[in-house]
């Protein structure tokens, strides 16, 4: 399991691999943004310039990497490792979405209430899904980050997702 997150660590996305990046970023954009904007867990609210720095900061160690790092670079499998990854990624993306639930009753009890609301889940659901495919294959947890941190940072920074102050 080490070598497996050393691997997805030290591989660099490709050409292609940023292109499939692109392509899964606007497609999870557009299907949370109709989901959040639909059942009002997103509503347009820009934070100021500081707020989306301090965000972009935070977003990038937890929840993007530190994240990542478990629930992708050492639960998914790289194309080396299997050619039947499905498995594999509906466990990844399931214990996401259960992760989402414990810290709403545990370190995040705060927002409690949004992060046990159907439409949140089925986001993090979503995110989760495309996440674990980037990674499986590009063979680097890099696509996996930048896109869970986009997300993060465009839901807390512009879509009224709670402050990542601390």
């Amino acid at each position: 399991m080490i070598e497996r997150i050393r691997r997805a660590a030290t591989t660099a996305p490709g050409f292609r691999d940023l292109q499939e990046l692109l392509l899964a970023a606007a497609l999870f954009a557009a299907s949370a943004a109709g989901l959040g904007l639909a059942t009002g867990l997103f509503a347009i609210q820009p934070a100021a310039p500081a707020e989306v720095a301090q965000a972009a900061a935070i977003a990038l160690v937890f929840p993007a990497l530190g994240e990542e790092i478990v629930f992708r670079a050492l639960l998914v499998p790289d194309r080396q490792e299997t050619s039947r990854p499905w498995p594999a990624i509906a466990v990844s993306t399931l214990v996401f979405v259960l992760w989402h639930l414990v810290e709403a009753f545990t370190i995040l009890s705060a927002h409690r209430a949004l992060f046990i609301r159907p439409d949140f889940l089925a986001c993090a659901a979503m995110l989760g899904l495309v996440c674990a495919v980037l990674r499986h294959r590009s063979g680097s947890v890099w696509t996996a980050v930048a896109l869970h941190w986009a997300g993060v940072v465009g839901w807390t920074a512009w879509l009224g997702g709670p402050s990542l102050r601390f």
